[in-house]
């Protein structure tokens, strides 16, 4: 294994089952979010955030659901038609953003505030206060301990023979296909998100909203083939190690047991994860994967592992996942069906790619490069700058 890539997979770990541990020893409202951001910032191959940009993170968290409680639901309690019109603007903005190519973690964050006032806001204003101070400490915890998990297990110094080698620059985004991948995300997350607006029970289904939210998001990164199959696996691998921690969880319900379950996860997970120098081909479904065992274990865990009402929990949450899960590949299904994604004409820029597709291609590059040192001992001719074809002589009159 490179030595990169297990590196990166023991600090996701250790990261996780310290922010974990925590966050069960403090016992706050919605302590278990604090883990599930810790993981879902050290499952990218990026470098540590600084202090501005960990402040930028928690406010990305925190003010759609500000600004939303202030001018959101004076429209959604007295003109519900208009709030809802901005609900849906709203969530279309944080997909664009990302399928424009910004950080995939700034617009899962906007995503999960925005539906967060939508599902508890409109119930009471009061639990809305309350989850805008749990999220900020959730988001607050969750930075301290990645800069933690990166002091104590920083990434290793880079190879020297690479040092040279350049970066394959990404395609300039394309904005229509952008705004049809938004649009796709869109066609998952605000019919859910209207379905809770009108249930009273939706505080409840807090957990069900953030798995929503991340899952807009992945419909966002993801191409239209590889769309349905991604979010059926990434719930199906998330709810199996779910179900397997919580039946250990059952026979010996302690916080020891919680924290190493979840650090062994982290590490089989890990392996799908990180690969080389940079990502495995698979890593956004394993580490949507991961983040949903996280979210379904999480609650379960707080209301009392071997309980009979957690357990009954437990398979009720376990089994709206999957009905989500199904629920998002039809859509997503219907939606291509109905409009199509238009393909780059000749001689024009290729589309947009995602952050995530992004990291996929110079992890792939890189991996080609390594082999290829591997074999010659030196980097190859054509590793520094791309190769460019000569034109043509023109006649002569």
């Amino acid at each position: 294994m490179h030595p990169a890539a297990a590196r990166r997979i023991l600090r996701l770990a250790l990261g996780t089952s310290l922010c974990l541990a925590f966050s069960q020893v403090v016992n706050w409202p919605l302590s278990f979010v604090a883990p599930v951001l810790t993981m879902f910032i050290l499952a990218l191959p990026l470098p540590p955030p600084g202090l501005r940009k960990g402040i930028v993170f928690v406010l990305a968290l925190l003010a759609p659901t500000v600004l939303g409680a202030y001018v959101l639901l004076p429209f959604l309690t007295h003109m519900r038609g208009v709030g809802i019109l901005l609900v849906g603007l709203g969530l279309f903005f944080t997909f664009y953003y990302t399928a424009r190519g910004g950080q995939p973690i700034l617009g899962t964050f906007m995503t999960m505030g925005l539906t967060l006032v939508t599902t508890i806001g409109s119930v009471s204003s009061e639990l809305l206060m309350l989850l805008v101070q749990s999220l900020g400490v959730c988001a607050a915890v969750g930075i301290v301990f990645v800069w933690i998990a990166h002091a104590l297990l920083p990434d290793p110094p880079p190879d020297p023979s690479l040092a040279g080698i350049q970066k394959p620059a990404a395609p300039p985004p394309d904005p229509s296909t952008a705004g049809w991948r938004a649009l796709r995300s869109l066609a998952i997350v605000f019919p859910v998100a209207l379905a809770f607006l009108f249930m009273s029970g939706s505080p409840s289904y807090t957990v069900v909203m953030i798995k929503v939210a991340t899952m807009g998001q992945q419909a966002t990164a993801d191409h239209s083939r590889a769309m349905g199959r991604s979010l059926l696996e990434s719930t199906f691998w998330g709810g199996i190690g779910a179900i397997i921690a919580w039946q250990v969880l059952a026979i010996w319900p302690s916080l020891l047991m919680y924290v190493l379950l979840v650090g062994l996860a982290a590490l089989i997970y890990g392996r799908w994860i990180f690969q080389g120098p940079a990502v495995h081909p698979n890593f956004q479904m394993v580490s949507f994967a991961y983040l949903t065992m996280l979210v379904i274990l999480g609650p379960a865990v707080l209301d009392g592992a071997g309980s009979s009402g957690a357990g009954g929990a437990f398979w009720t949450r376990l089994g709206l996942f999957v009905l989500i899960a199904v629920y998002g590949t039809v859509s997503v299904w219907v939606f291509d069906s109905l409009w199509p994604e238009r393909k780059a004409m000749p001689g024009t820029v290729e589309t947009a790619q995602s952050p995530f597709a992004v990291a996929r291609a110079e992890g792939d590059a890189r991996n080609r490069r390594n082999r290829t040192i591997t074999l010659t001992g030196k980097p190859a001719a054509n590793a520094k700058r791309p190769s460019r074809l000569k034109p043509l002589p023109q006649r002569k009159p």
